[in-house]
């Protein structure tokens, strides 16, 4: 039940009309207060969206710096990264300095001319570098002059000087042979093998003569050029020891010494040559090859044949053989995981038979190749016979292999009294062997069509090009000794005349084709 205001207006003491005024002005007071509270409301609000404009201000500056940070940070980390590239003005008119050509030919000894341009280009885009880099046509010839250079660089002469020679061919007539020179006194120490730095290309003569009395006028030329030689080392090529025994040097014969590492490859090959059992483990492995190679005993497979000289390359074969042997024997190796025993039985079984023969040969192998080391670290000295016998001999088990140390021990002995007491010089061809495969990994495929004019580099492969070197040989030799140099020694090539032949070819069935005129 509601009460009555009226009613209760009747309990105040107060008259009504005095009520009445005080409510009258509590009322204004509180409107005054709303409209006041009202005022600061929007002040405050109007206080927080100024706030909230500045804050969106200064959010959007952070932004701005942060965004600039950046930027500056890409700045510092692209000069940091700039490679500004050593100091090398070009030189004559090559367009590029002694740095960048040494740099260049370096690589291309190792990778070949296309490859080094393309390594070059590689590298210079990694790096961030706008410069250009040389052509490997201009690399090329670089290498060709720097080999004429090093040819006709004077050598210092001394009366112990040793010359390897050796022949190499490719296809057709052609040969080159080439002569490598070193002072017996600046032999490696004991110890240690000869490196390509420490020889001196004394000779690179193209043709297709290859007999004695050619060879020796080849080596007139050398003696006539630098003086007497003390020594000639050379493969058992009759035309080899037999030039070099006609030389006239000086008045006083040089010492001729035969490589040990051809006369050991002639040993083994009087060995197993004509061995029947030889030939069929030849016949067997290369069926082997066939037939394993697209299976899962693929990675069993038997080197790869070397027909040429392959009694020098024994070794690997013989490996394989004992190996092959051992996985018949232990059928839980882990490199058997994945192949059945019958599978291996039915491909590779066939080794077992001759296991035995395997054994003496490896053994034979492992006297020449510690004797080949022997020879290569230590050369040829009065005494050198004796040593090698102690490093061989003592722990050989087989008759046959004691054949063949008793063979080599018996060569180094007969070639040690040539010298005199006191004397030491080398007593292989391996560093030559090995000059001539750099010059075929340069050539690539060409090495299988004939010499081009790129022997003239051969001389070049042997040391690193310096920049100091680059000065001297580009500013000795220039493009036209060159071309003299390879019109008198190569002439017209095997490479020009198969091109000329199919010239020929096309100009006259163009013309026997070509309809008559007027037609």
């Amino acid at each position: 039940m509601s009460i009555s205001w009226y009613a209760e207006s009747k309990k105040f003491k107060s008259p009504i009309h005095v009520v009445a005024a005080f409510l009258l002005k509590s009322r204004g007071t509180q409107v005054a207060n709303n409209r006041r509270l009202s005022d600061k409301i929007k002040e405050l609000q109007q206080e927080r969206d100024k706030q909230d404009q500045e804050r969106q201000q200064q959010q959007q500056e952070i932004d701005r710096l942060q965004q600039r940070e950046r930027e500056l940070q890409r700045q510092l980390d692209k000069a940091r990264r700039t490679i500004t590239l050593p100091k090398d003005p070009p030189i004559h008119t090559h367009g590029y300095g002694p740095r960048m050509i040494s740099l260049a030919v370096n690589l291309a000894r190792k990778v070949g001319f296309r490859g080094a341009e393309r390594v070059l280009k590689i590298v210079f885009e990694w790096l961030g570098l706008d410069d250009s880099t040389p052509a490997w046509t201009s690399i090329r010839n670089w290498m060709q002059r720097f080999g004429i250079a090093e040819l006709e660089r004077p050598v210092p002469w001394t009366d112990d000087m040793v010359l390897l020679i050796d022949h190499s061919n490719q296809v057709g007539t052609e040969k080159v042979l080439v002569g490598l020179g070193i002072s017996a006194a600046k032999l490696p120490a004991a110890g240690e093998a000869l490196k390509h730095e420490d020889m001196h290309v004394l000779m690179v003569k193209p043709g297709s003569a290859s007999k004695q009395e050619d060879v020796t006028t080849m080596l007139t030329e050398v003696v006539d050029k630098h003086g007497p030689l003390c020594a000639v080392v050379s493969d058992g090529a009759p035309e080899l020891q037999d030039g070099a025994k006609r030389l006239e040097n000086g008045g006083t014969a040089p010492i001729v010494l035969r490589d040990f590492k051809h006369y050991a490859a002639n040993v083994m090959k009087s060995l197993m040559g004509n061995d029947t059992r030889f030939k069929e483990i030849e016949t067997a492995i290369g069926k082997t090859r066939s037939a394993i190679q697209q299976t899962e005993l693929a990675h069993f497979m038997p080197p790869t044949k070397r027909p040429k000289s392959r009694f020098m390359n024994l070794a690997a074969t013989l490996r394989w053989a004992m190996m092959i042997v051992w996985m018949l024997k232990h059928p839980d190796a882990k490199a058997r995981a994945g192949v059945t025993s019958q599978r291996m039985a039915d491909k590779l079984g066939w080794v077992e038979a001759y296991a035995d023969d395997f054994a003496v040969w490896y053994e034979c192998q492992e006297v020449v190749s510690t004797s080949l080391t022997f020879i290569n670290q230590q050369g040829l000295y009065r005494g050198a016979s004796d040593d090698l016998d102690k490093a061989i001999s003592e722990s050989l088990r087989h008759e046959t292999s004691k054949k063949v140390a008793a063979r080599l021990i018996a060569f180094v002995a007969e070639s040690e009294q040539q010298l005199r007491p006191g004397d030491r010089l080398p007593m292989s061809t391996e560093i030559l062997e090995s000059s001539f495969g750099r010059f075929k990994q340069l050539e690539g495929q060409h090495s299988k069509g004939g010499f081009t004019s790129l022997l003239a580099s051969f001389p070049a492969l042997l040391k690193t090009t310096t920049p100091d070197a680059v000065r001297e040989a580009l500013g000795r030799v220039s493009n036209r000794d060159v071309k003299n140099w390879v019109q008198e020694n190569l002439g017209t090539t095997l490479t020009s005349r198969r091109q000329a032949a199919y010239a020929e070819y096309k100009k006259t069935t163009q013309r026997a084709t070509a309809p008559p005129a007027g037609t």
